[in-house]
């Protein structure tokens, strides 16, 4: 009889109960607004900020609302206008667009390769196309940050990095977010901390971080940021940088900070379970793993495998049968955006030209989750069940 998964893919771990504790403080004196504080007090937004900043190496943090508003606010701080063009991978997903779209600027995508990354050489023809680039480290693959910042400090382009798959994770030893001018990470339920939505944004420019802090709704408490820049820097900024309000509450900020304490163990367990699945679909006929680089330090939090010139038909199959034993896999070769799925032309806002070699990669593309509430066993037994399925339909054609 043939094995079947019973898990489910989306099910996170429960909040731990400090984190619960915390959050509970906060509901029973009432001060949910950052800004809302009793004498003496540090709102614990700006506690976050200051952590999360101490965590990743920067001058400055700001939390806001969500990774969406984080980027947004990032293109904005750095000088994107509505007009404007921005440079962005091809393989990314609808809130990077999105906020791109937000500030009334234009993407230009850039390729993808089979490692899942932007290609610098595509990359390298587009620059004198745009003053900023906004890189999407796409489900957790990171490109070598090295030679893509050579490129763009060269250039004279400013890169702002989304980090929503990569918090945690880091190239040749610094943390992703740290390479660019503005880091921005998600703090969505899906992502390695959970408040259910939230972001934070990162960087050592005290003008973009005057700005942001302005640009998320500030109402002149600028000096409530111990994250922040000194008050002298607010000085011409506070008057012609409107308020965009998107400020991140106490409550989910109680929720994040001891989530950010226990980070580094739950990276661990991902990467276990990474593993455990990937060592299960090598060698499989048909299907390619992808290889990581030894200086890129990720998080396993999801995982990608390519069907490289497999037709439609035997993908869909595949995806069918392996949802048939509860295994459910993402495909980015689809024509229409299902659920988190998308891909560059799947956004009518955002016009781009075709991109026949991202369109090879993107049309091999399969995508599953490694939720932390899956065991070691549950991994292997994934493994197996798409390793039979990808042979099964392999063989048949």
């Amino acid at each position: 009889m043939a094995e079947v998964f019973t898990g489910s893919f989306t099910q996170q771990e429960p909040i731990p109960e400090d984190a619960i504790d915390a959050a509970v403080a906060v509901m029973r004196h009432g001060r949910l607004h950052r800004y809302n504080t009793i004498p003496g007090e540090t709102a614990e937004a700006a506690l976050l900020e200051q952590e999360f900043a101490a965590m990743v190496g920067a001058q400055y943090c700001l939390a806001v609302a969500s990774g969406g508003y984080a980027i947004a606010t990032a293109l904005r701080a750095v000088g994107v206008k509505p007009g404007d063009r921005v440079l962005s991978n091809a393989f990314t997903l609808a809130p990077v667009p999105g906020a791109i779209a937000a500030v009334g600027a234009e993407p230009v995508f850039v390729d993808v390769t089979k490692g899942l990354v932007i290609d610098l050489e595509d990359l390298a023809g587009k620059l004198d196309q745009a003053r900023v680039l906004l890189l999407s480290h796409m489900r957790g693959h990171i490109c070598d940050m090295d030679a893509l910042m050579t490129l763009c400090d060269a250039a004279g382009v400013t890169v702002v990095e989304d980090c929503a798959h990569t918090m945690g994770a880091s190239w040749n030893g610094v943390p992703s977010g740290r390479h660019g001018a503005v880091g921005c990470y998600s703090c969505q339920t899906y992502k390695h901390v959970n408040a259910g939505e939230g972001g934070l944004l990162v960087t050592d420019d005290p003008e973009v971080a005057a700005r942001a802090i302005m640009l998320s709704g500030s109402y002149m408490l600028f000096d409530r940021h111990v994250a922040g820049p000194t008050p002298e820097t607010f000085e011409t900024i506070k008057y012609d940088t409107p308020n965009i309000s998107g400020r991140m509450d106490n409550l989910r900020a109680a929720i994040l900070r001891p989530q950010l304490r226990r980070l580094d163990a739950q990276i661990a367990k991902w990467h276990a379970r990474y593993q455990a699945v990937e060592d299960g679909l090598r060698d499989t006929p048909g299907l390619t793993v992808i290889s990581r680089p030894e200086a890129e330090h990720f998080v396993g939090s999801s995982i990608q495998f390519l069907l490289s010139g497999w037709q439609t038909p035997a993908i869909k199959a595949v995806l069918s049968r392996c949802a048939a034993r509860g295994v459910e896999l993402k495909w980015f070769g689809g024509v229409e955006p299902v659920g988190f799925t998308s891909r560059y032309d799947s956004w009518r806002y955002a016009k781009s030209p075709v991109l026949p070699a991202s369109d090879a990669v993107l049309s091999s593309i399969i995508d599953m989750r490694v939720p932390l509430t899956f065991s070691l066993d549950d991994c292997a037994l994934i493994a197996r069940i798409i390793r039979a399925e990808v042979s099964a339909v392999f063989q048949q054609g």
